[in-house]
């Protein structure tokens, strides 16, 4: 295979299911080796636009290429590899003997050994499957897309249930699989872990692409700065700093404290701290000015 040939190649890609258009002509290119971060409220065809590219559901219309071939036949070469994280395992069966099992149906798989560093599970391998926690099952289920050696990998949440040092651990190796030239396409609601990990970022939402650019290119959209602060007693009445000069919108945060998007934090703030202002008179607190997160433009391109 020509190594120019794109790892996928999506072209009006369209998908409904009754009345609901899950996709919606959706055109995206993935050069070889590229690790791309697909984002999107729930119900934005993320998983309906993976499921096409693995063979598992048909397009309408528009056509899919995963290296230069149809899903199906590059599920059978062993060209690609998904995590899945609803992917259910065998159950009841020793770790080891489920990894043994697959490899063994694989056209060219990777050997087992390098699969077992790989996805750190050396541990797991005389655990029964049922008896695996959730990170853990997330790292089996790694393994298994790797067994088949696939130019192209698929991950569904791949660190959902993992804590903060099996996430670190896990991004680490992804990193080194990566490096080795194969395409990495994530799916994550961890928006911290896409702006790091991937070189470039694909927004979703109603079953279109809303951005497409790198994590600094997709905040770099929503200009602007960030103010956050809390109000005194506890005060959620977000109308007073809504109607602040710049303020574009007002978020509450779960930990009580109000985000303010504002075109000009200048502005904003020698309003706060005029005379009367919420900051002058010490009703607004722990005052803090920030550029832009990538969560701020992924909510700023999905709420409607």
């Amino acid at each position: 295979m020509n190594d120019t040939t794109p790892a996928l190649a999506l072209t009006g890609l369209t998908k409904s299911f009754g009345e609901l258009t899950a996709v919606d002509h959706v055109d995206l290119t993935v050069p070889r080796g590229q690790m791309l971060a697909l984002l999107g409220p729930n119900g934005a065809g993320k998983s309906t636009t993976t499921e096409m590219i693995l063979g598992l559901a048909t397009p309408d219309s528009g056509t899919v290429e995963v290296c230069g071939t149809a899903p199906v036949t590059a599920a059978q070469e062993g060209r690609v590899g998904a995590m899945l994280q609803n992917g259910t395992l065998l159950e009841d069966v020793p770790v080891r003997l489920l990894l043994s099992l697959v490899a063994g149906v694989c056209a060219h798989p990777l050997p087992l050994d390098d699969v077992i560093e790989r996805a750190d599970v050396s541990g797991l391998l005389r655990m029964s499957t049922s008896r695996l926690s959730g990170g853990e099952a997330q790292r089996v289920r790694f393994a298994l897309a790797l067994l088949p050696d696939p130019e192209v990998i698929l991950l569904d949440e791949p660190t959902v249930a993992m804590d903060v040092e099996t996430r670190r651990r896990f991004w680490e190796r992804m990193r080194h699989v990566a490096a080795e030239g194969r395409t990495v396409v994530f799916a994550t609601h961890y928006l911290e872990e896409a702006d790091q990990e991937a070189g470039r970022v694909v927004v979703m939402d109603r079953g279109r692409i809303v951005a497409d650019g790198t994590g600094a290119q997709i905040k770099e959209r929503i200009g602007g700065r960030v103010l956050t602060l809390a109000l005194r007693g506890g005060a959620t009445d977000a109308a007073p700093l809504a109607a602040l000069p710049g303020v574009s919108a007002v978020d509450l945060l779960e930990d009580g404290r109000l985000r303010l998007a504002t075109t000009d934090s200048d502005a904003t703030l020698a309003a706060l701290f005029a005379p009367g202002g919420l900051g002058a008179t010490g009703a607004a607190r722990d005052i803090a000015v920030t550029t832009p997160s990538l969560e701020d433009a992924f909510l700023q391109l999905t709420t409607h």
